[in-house]
């Protein structure tokens, strides 16, 4: 009998790779759920508010079961290593932010990161990321969640659940959309790729 695969096994699964990126949103999803004293959603009872579009949130997704396409996984462009998870049902909320002193990167790493990501690391060079990547990791999987987060119970955002729109056919592409998305132009219904802006800068 197969043994079952862990939690975090299950987000690197989901995720593609372990990364730092993907341990913050697991830590900070565990949190939560634990805080708020609820278990995985299966439907919009929970509602997860991400800060950033990083490797976090597919850590955020698996725990939580908030998702896009349930309309309960909220995006907030702020680029902040922060994620708020809402109960509808009790009216909590709490909000994780990563601190910013938490695992500062040696001058050696930064070195190391620049050759990878400008695309002239050498294989051993590459290996050696690997091996610093999956060391930091392992570290931050294990430090106390309070050297590394701060956590704080917010006010309850106010989110409406997911709704379901008409579709109706673009006028020039003939490609069905949401109503919601609708634009008119000369009278007619057009979707937003077909659209264009007009603006005198107000």
């Amino acid at each position: 009998m197969c043994k079952p695969k862990t939690k975090w096994e299950l987000c690197v699964e989901f995720h593609g790779h372990e990364c730092l990126g993907l341990a913050i949103g697991y830590r900070q999803a565990l949190y939560a759920l634990d805080a708020l004293e609820v278990t995985r959603d299966g439907d919009e009872d929970l509602v997860a508010i991400v800060e950033t579009d990083a490797c976090g949130v597919d850590g955020i997704q698996v725990l939580t079961g908030c998702t896009i396409g349930k309309g309960n996984l909220i995006y907030k462009d702020a680029g902040k290593m922060a994620m708020t998870l809402a109960n509808r049902q009790t009216g909590e909320a709490i909000r994780i932010i990563k601190r910013a002193d938490t695992m500062p990167e040696d001058e050696h790493f930064q070195a190391v990161r620049r050759k990878i990501t400008s695309g002239t690391a050498t294989k051993e060079e590459q290996a050696e990321w690997t091996k610093i990547q999956k060391a930091r990791v392992q570290k931050f999987l294990s430090l106390p969640f309070e050297e590394i987060f701060k956590a704080g119970k917010v006010e309850m955002p106010v989110i409406e659940k997911a709704r379901l729109f008409q579709s109706v056919v673009c006028s020039q592409c003939q490609e069905p959309f949401a109503e919601s998305k609708a634009r008119l132009v000369d009278g007619k219904v057009v979707c937003s790729d077909c659209h264009q802006e007009y603006s005198r800068g107000w």
